[in-house]
C-alpha cells in the first residue's frame, strides 16, 4: 500500500493547560466534510479531556470515533492500548478519514511515533504531522528559558529554581519532535510576549519549523492537517533528551482524584485551587463540579493560578458528583494538603 493510500494521523502534544483541547474541537467543528477519529490520552485515573470532545461529536466525529486511553501515558502503553485501539478504528466498516491523537501533557511525542513502525498498523497510517501547542504567556515569562544566563538571573531571584527539572524536558522534547508549533494565548501574551516566545523556543529547535500565534484553539485546518510529514520516517531531526532509552518513567508526576461536595460558592473554590497553585506548586486541576441550585454542570479547569470554569450542559441522568483532578510534580502531591486546601 502506497504512502498516499494510509490513513493520515496528527499528533496533538503540548505541556499541561496549552490549549489541546481547545484546539480539537476547532478541528472537530471545522472538518470541511473529512471523517475524523480521536484518540485522547490523559495522565491521571478520571478522564475530563474525553468527556469535554464527545460533548462536540457530531456527524463528522460521532461519539464512538472518540476514544481515551486512560490507562496511563500513551507512549509507555503502545502494546496494550494504543495499537489494539487503531486496529479498532481501521476495522470499522467506514473508516476515518483522519486520526487526530491528543497525548497527555506529560507525554513524550517521539516513543509514539517509533509506535508507527509496529508491523500491525505500519502500512495502514502515517503521521501527517506533529503539531506543539506553547503557552506563549508562559513561554514569554520564562518558565522554560533556553539562556543559561536567563535562567542564572531567575535562579537568583528564587533558589528554589531549577532549569533541568523534568518539566523542562518535557516541554523541549514536544517542540523538537514538532512539524508546526502554535504559540497558544496568543491574546494574553501580546506581540511583545509572542516575540519573547518564538526566541525561547528557536533557541531550542533543532531545525526551523513554522510557529504560528493561536487565540482559542481558532486556526485554518489546512494549515496544520494534510502536512504529509511521515514524521516516522524522520525520527533522527527530532532529537529527544531521552534518545537511547528503551523507556522513560513518569515517577516525577503525580496526580490525585479528590471527590467535593456540592459546591455553593464558585469563587471561593477558584480561590482555593489558585492557593494550591502558589502554596503548594500545583501544576494543573480540572474537572466537573455540581452546583448548588443549578441544573448544569460546572467545568473547571486550571493551569498554575489561572483557572477558567463554565457550565457546559445539565447533568442528565448521570449522578450529581464533584470530582477533580489535580496533577503535580511527584513531592508536590499531598492528598491530605490538597483536601485541606480545597476545604474538605
Amino acid at each position: 500500500m502506497s504512502a498516499l493510500a494510509k490513513i493520515p494521523v496528527t499528533v496533538v502534544t503540548g505541556f499541561l493547560g496549552s490549549g489541546k483541547t481547545t484546539l480539537i474541537r476547532h478541528l472537530m467543528a471545522n472538518a470541511n466534510g473529512k471523517k475524523l477519529a480521536v484518540l485522547v490520552n490523559e495522565f491521571g485515573s478520571e478522564g475530563v479531556d474525553g468527556a469535554i470532545l464527545k460533548s462536540c461529536a457530531d456527524a463528522n466525529c460521532p461519539e464512538e470515533n472518540i476514544v481515551e486511553l486512560a490507562n496511563g501515558c500513551i507512549c509507555c502503553t503502545v502494546a496494550d492500548d494504543f495499537i489494539p485501539t487503531i486496529e479498532q478504528l481501521l476495522s470499522r466498516s467506514v473508516k476515518p478519514d483522519h486520526i487526530l491523537i491528543e497525548t497527555s501533557g506529560l507525554a513524550l511525542p517521539k516513543p509514539l511515533l517509533k509506535a508507527f513502525d509496529w508491523p500491525e498498523i505500519r502500512s495502514r497510517i502515517t503521521v501527517d504531522g506533529v503539531i506543539a501547542l506553547a503557552d506563549a504567556e508562559a513561554v514569554a515569562a520564562g518558565r522554560f528559558a533556553p539562556d543559561p544566563a536567563a535562567v542564572e538571573a531567575q535562579r537568583a531571584a528564587d533558589a528554589n529554581l531549577d532549569h533541568e527539572t523534568p518539566l523542562s524536558e518535557v516541554f523541549e522534547d514536544q517542540i523538537c519532535c514538532a512539524d508546526i508549533v502554535l504559540l497558544t494565548k496568543a491574546d494574553l501574551a501580546g506581540d511583545e510576549g509572542l516575540a519573547a516566545a518564538r526566541a525561547a523556543i528557536a533557541a531550542e529547535m533543532p531545525r526551523p519549523v513554522p510557529m504560528l500565534p493561536v487565540t482559542d484553539g481558532a486556526i485554518d485546518p489546512r494549515v496544520i492537517l494534510g502536512l504529509a510529514a511521515a514524521a516516522e520516517n524522520d525520527l533522527a531531526a527530532r532529537p529527544s533528551h531521552h534518545d537511547g532509552a528503551d523507556e522513560h518513567e513518569h515517577d516525577d508526576f503525580a496526580s490525585v482524584v479528590v471527590e467535593l461536595p456540592e459546591v455553593s460558592d464558585i469563587e471561593a473554590l477558584v480561590a482555593s485551587v489558585q492557593r494550591l497553585a502558589r502554596e503548594q506548586n500545583i501544576l494543573r486541576v480540572k474537572g466537573y463540579l455540581a452546583v448548588a441550585g443549578k441544573p448544569m454542570r460546572l467545568l473547571l479547569q486550571s493551569v498554575g493560578e489561572r483557572v477558567r470554569h463554565q457550565f457546559d450542559r445539565p447533568w442528565g441522568a448521570e449522578p450529581r458528583q464533584s470530582k477533580l483532578v489535580v496533577i503535580g510534580e511527584q513531592g508536590d502531591i499531598d492528598e491530605h494538603a490538597i483536601r485541606a486546601g480545597l476545604g474538605i
